[in-house]
């Protein structure tokens, strides 16, 4: 715990502090316009405290604290997929024992089996389930079925656990921040993204981008919350990475443009299911999958951008 980078501390003071500001700030809005409905902005504010308090607990923690919130995080995650999702009674078996796929992935993370991890769940995974349902003699809707749970598979335990793993990195190519300063800076970026997104597009409106998908995006809030994303990644990368100028431009391009895909790409999944929320777990949000709908295509890019340029 004590061993934290001073800079990691300044961000969770930074990050607090924000959340203070707006906190108050929405109080004293409730209080003077009483008629303004701002229930659900409370209860953003309010999950927000809580899911930052989570995940400060789990980086002090150190790596097994980041490991088990993020496992629980994708166990939550694939849960909430595999009740939207089509599925028959025959399924059931497949169904169950596609959450040991989870223990197992970050078990290869925890004891830093890099090699292993990387082709787990793509090749492992993705040969054994189809394997499962042909001994069982499945073969209806067979290729529907295999496609939507290897997709579940990817996005609610594999991507994620990226993020998890960011914390066994070596300390020593990162003396700014260390594997918290790295996992500090890929969540407030992500995190930054989606707010930013939808500020401007709140401020200036103008022509959708994907009506068909989510009708309340539009340009203007992509290109602007690209670019604050990639101000803040300049703004912020020396203190918590070890990124260069040059590459800092780079991930915060690349972390903006993903988390706008991560983002519309969930949305296409629930248009297509006829949902809007995955659940209601998160109050003012909705569920763990429309909380890290950004996060499960900013971080495995993020990961091996990182891995790539300094490690």
């Amino acid at each position: 715990m004590l061993g934290l980078n001073t800079n990691v501390w300044l961000a969770f003071a930074a990050v607090y502090a924000v959340l203070a500001v707006c906190t108050v700030v929405l109080y004293f809005v409730r209080t003077r316009r009483p008629e303004r409905d701002l229930t659900e902005l409370w209860q953003r504010t309010r999950s927000w405290w809580f899911m930052v308090t989570a995940i400060v607990v789990a980086i002090l923690l150190g790596a097994p604290g980041v490991i088990a919130l993020f496992a629980f995080v994708s166990f939550l995650a694939l849960r909430e997929y595999l009740s939207i999702v089509p599925s028959r009674k025959e399924d059931r078996l497949v169904v169950l024992l596609s959450y040991f796929v989870i223990p197992a992935n970050y078990a290869l993370i925890a004891t830093d089996h890099y090699g292993i991890f990387l082709i787990f769940v793509p090749i492992y995974v993705f040969v054994f389930f189809p394997f499962v349902m042909v001994c069982i003699g499945q073969v209806k809707r067979f290729l529907a079925f295999m496609g939507t749970l290897h997709w579940g598979h990817m996005t609610a335990v594999y991507n994620i656990s990226y993020v998890a793993f960011l914390m066994m990195l070596p300390a020593g190519r990162n003396p700014d921040g260390a594997g918290p300063g790295l996992v500090v800076f890929l969540l407030g970026l992500t995190s930054l993204n989606d707010v930013a997104q939808y500020a401007w597009g709140k401020l200036i409106g103008g022509p959708k981008i994907v009506p068909s998908v989510s009708p309340n995006k539009t340009w203007a809030g992509f290109l602007g919350g690209w670019a604050t994303t990639v101000a803040a990644s300049v703004l912020v990368a020396p203190f918590l990475t070890p990124f260069t100028l040059s590459t800092s431009l780079l991930v915060g391009a690349v972390i903006g443009l993903a988390g706008f895909a991560g983002d519309v790409t969930i949305s296409a999944v629930k248009r297509d299911l006829e949902f809007k929320d995955t659940s209601d777990l998160i109050p003012g949000h909705g569920g763990i999958l429309d909380r890290v709908d950004s996060l499960t295509f900013t971080a495995p890019l993020y990961f091996h951008l990182l891995y790539f340029f300094h490690f």
